[in-house]
């Protein structure tokens, strides 16, 4: 038989037609992959499939035959198995710093690891109660900028805004660059941030990379390294409430019993508990002293007390008559 245009191409077309259309519920017959194989100019026999089959298999991919009025060849296991990729998509589409369009492409790739019967089982809607998606698609080349600083260790420089009432991007700093060295990245809260160290302040600082534009690397080799040589990132995420800085102090709190499982949820098993009584416990540690820190101490009511130090209690407390004055 004369070999055709596209003969070289064979075992991977072959390949493809089994990843697209086979699974462990979908099978093949040999006439229906020679039928696929011509449709794509390339003219194949019985023993030259069964060859190309077994070529599959030496490589490493799982190809079956099973018997029966519906039997035939069908791809038995994949890199990444059907639920899997159920969580991977989920994932994406929950993730709120991921773009509804870009979800929509990332999930799409994600379809093509699979069969197309078992793709449909990845397009659903997953309902994330209150969730809102980001709107700028930069940050995908910002997280990549920034891996390219650390891996080259440079700074990086980039324009930074935030909303205005009109829901419109306002630059901060009238527009000038921000230039930092990046070291670390961080998903918090639903949110994905650069922790970086600014020499102009000379301290640490953390940035939403969805609020980035105009990001690019710079010639100037990265500082503050030693800041970063015992930093703790899981430690700086539970001190840091909802990312909103403050000045770092060692707080005590008096908690009733019942919202031990709340405390070490929030700051770790490790962090230091000490009983007082029978219905209360002093929790100690360090916290970035903010609005944000409390408004999270608010929410749990009388179950929580600032007992040192003074003035952050007194702090809060002032806080709380502001809120009530201007309620």
């Amino acid at each position: 038989m004369p070999k055709s245009r596209n003969q070289k191409a064979k075992l991977l077309y072959l390949l493809r037609y089994l990843e697209n259309y086979t699974d462990e519920e979908h099978r093949v017959t040999m006439e229906e992959m020679i039928q696929y194989l011509s449709s794509k100019d390339i003219q194949a026999e019985r023993k030259s499939i069964y060859a190309d089959l077994e070529s599959l298999k030496e490589l490493g991919y799982d190809i079956l035959y099973q018997k029966g009025r519906d039997g035939g060849y069908f791809l038995a296991s994949r890199r990444f198995e059907l639920p899997e990729l159920k969580l991977l998509a989920d994932a994406v589409q929950a993730s709120k710093f991921i773009t509804s369009r870009k979800s929509a492409e990332l999930i799409g790739k994600l379809e093509q690891l699979t069969s197309r019967y078992e793709a449909v089982k990845l397009n659903r809607q997953l309902y994330v109660a209150n969730r809102n998606k980001a709107v700028n698609e930069n940050i995908y080349y910002n997280v990549d900028q920034i891996h390219s600083a650390i891996a080259e260790n440079v700074k990086i420089r980039f324009q930074y805004f935030e909303w205005t009432v009109a829901k419109e991007m306002k630059l901060k700093r009238n527009g000038e660059y921000y230039q930092v060295s990046p070291w670390r990245l961080l998903w918090d809260d639903e949110n994905y941030y650069l922790i970086a160290f600014d020499d102009r302040d000379r301290m640490i600082k953390h940035f939403r990379i969805d609020k980035m534009l105009g990001t690019g690397l710079t010639e100037e080799i990265r500082a503050g390294k030693e800041s970063f040589d015992d930093f703790d990132l899981s430690g700086y995420s539970r001190k840091v409430f909802g990312m909103f800085a403050g000045e770092e102090r060692t707080v005590t709190l008096k908690c009733r019993n019942a919202l031990a499982g709340v405390m070490i949820d929030r700051f770790g098993k490790e962090v230091f508990i000490r009983r007082n009584d029978e219905d209360t416990f002093f929790l100690r540690t360090q916290i970035a002293v903010s609005p944000q820190f409390f408004g999270w101490l608010a929410a749990l009511g009388p179950g929580v007390v600032i007992e040192q130090p003074v003035q952050v209690r007194e702090d809060y407390v002032n806080w709380m008559k502001d809120i009530i004055k201007n309620s």
